[in-house]
């Protein structure tokens, strides 16, 4: 494996203390050029998955074989790590990385448990929209290795095109003679506002403004604007007292059964379902996501990362083995083999995308937004999906009742 040559490798307590500090004062620029004197020592601890321990097996040898570090890879179950990893770092235990979602860093940063990871030049070779969302404060707190959107999958054998507006989307389905003439995944109590998110940035209805460079800011809560209101008012329309469309009885699992059984020639998904769906013995397709309100309709941006634990005692090694190791187009297209969602590496993503299902989720992707990550994200989404849920059902008006969830976030918020 080619290494690039920027991270240095602590050869003393000494230098490590001196160097972690000058790591704490940017995430910016030219990283320093490494002593060849020396050997690093130790070992290191990353929690993964089960797919992600497979594909870092090689790597782990390599880093072992080349710095003489072991790398103890320890399988742990994906939805218990967020939990784990913020119980056990304050107490000096866990892993020195781990992996987990972009929209944790918020979160993880204003309770201590990260550190900043030095990209240095290496975050240009990152697509654009990894770097921004493991940003935080002007520092990135994590190496991206996989980006995910959803988009429309399309049954060809149903649907010949996904049309531009959900209205002609909605009369293709139905022509299509199907029980369903499009399905999404949603939750009888909470809805889904992740997957309904793209129909509402189609009303120009965000959460959060942004700053000049991108970042989430807090101060601009826009959720409960007009253009709110008006999205609002569509999930009503489209819920139980009107177009029955959006369906609360069908959950992601049903939703999901339903296209592959053929009852529906559009479904609002991502790449983690296709690979049943042509198990299933469909052909399909991804496609944009149509307009519901007439603007673009942009979906959340995931971004998967390895992160740095702030209490890890091989920080400077650690760094080395995510920048100059997992940050390789061999590593990186490795992962997306194992887990099948575009990769971060712009090497590794732009080959990725001699697939046609890829390609087609990057095309969406192109017109996504980072899911914001900043803490006060982790306020919004209670009242956010119980009101879609309440809006679908048909139990509230919907201008009044979008407007006390706003209220209600912004209480919470302070």
């Amino acid at each position: 494996m080619k290494v690039n040559k920027k991270v240095l490798l602590a050869t003393g307590l000494a230098v490590a203390a001196s160097m972690l500090a000058l790591a704490g004062c940017s995430s910016t620029g030219s990283t320093p050029a490494p002593t060849e004197s020396g050997a690093a020592s130790g070992s290191l601890t990353v929690w993964v998955d089960a797919d992600r321990a497979r594909a870092l097996e090689d790597v782990a040898k390599t880093f072992e074989k080349e710095k003489g570090v072991k790398v103890n890879l320890v399988v742990k179950d994906y939805g218990k790590i967020r939990d784990e990893f913020t119980a056990q770092v304050p107490t000096g235990k866990g892993p020195d990385i781990t992996i987990g979602g972009h929209d944790w860093i918020g979160a993880l940063v204003k309770d201590g448990i990260v550190a900043p990871v030095e990209l240095g030049d290496k975050a240009a070779d990152f697509e654009k929209v990894a770097v921004e969302a493991v940003s935080y404060d002007g520092k990135t707190y994590g190496l991206p290795y996989a980006i995910e959107n959803i988009a429309i999958l399309r049954n060809t054998a149903l649907a010949d095109a996904t049309p531009a507006t959900f209205d002609e989307m909605i009369a293709k389905g139905k022509t299509a003679g199907t029980e369903y003439p499009f399905v999404v995944g949603l939750d009888p109590q909470a809805a889904d506002p992740y997957h309904l998110y793209p129909f509402q940035t189609s009303f120009g209805s965000t959460v959060f403004g942004r700053n000049a460079d991108g970042s989430y800011d807090a101060s601009q809560f826009t959720i409960g604007d007009e253009n709110g209101q008006k999205f609002a008012a569509w999930l009503t329309s489209q819920g139980d007292t009107g177009t029955k469309v959006l369906n609360l009885n069908l959950s992601g699992d049903l939703a999901k059964e339903a296209f592959n059984a053929g009852k529906s020639p559009y479904f609002l998904t991502g790449p983690w379902n296709v690979a049943d769906a042509e198990k299933a013995g469909i052909k399909v397709s991804v496609d944009a996501i149509p307009t519901a309100g007439g603007e673009p309709a942009q979906p959340f941006a995931g971004v998967q990362a390895f992160f740095l634990s702030a209490k890890s005692k091989n920080a400077l090694i650690a760094n080395e083995f995510l920048v100059n190791y997992i940050g390789t187009a061999d590593v990186q297209t490795k992962l997306f083999e194992a887990g099948g969602r575009p990769p971060a590496l712009s090497e590794s993503f732009t080959a990725a995308q001699s697939d046609e299902v890829i390609a087609g989720f990057a095309k969406v992707g192109a017109n996504a937004v980072p899911m914001p990550s900043i803490p006060e994200m982790g306020s919004v989404w209670d009242d956010w999906g119980k009101t879609e849920a309440a809006l679908i059902k048909g139990t509230a008006d919907p201008a009044a009742e979008w407007t006390k969830m706003a209220d209600a976030i912004k209480s919470k918020l302070g």
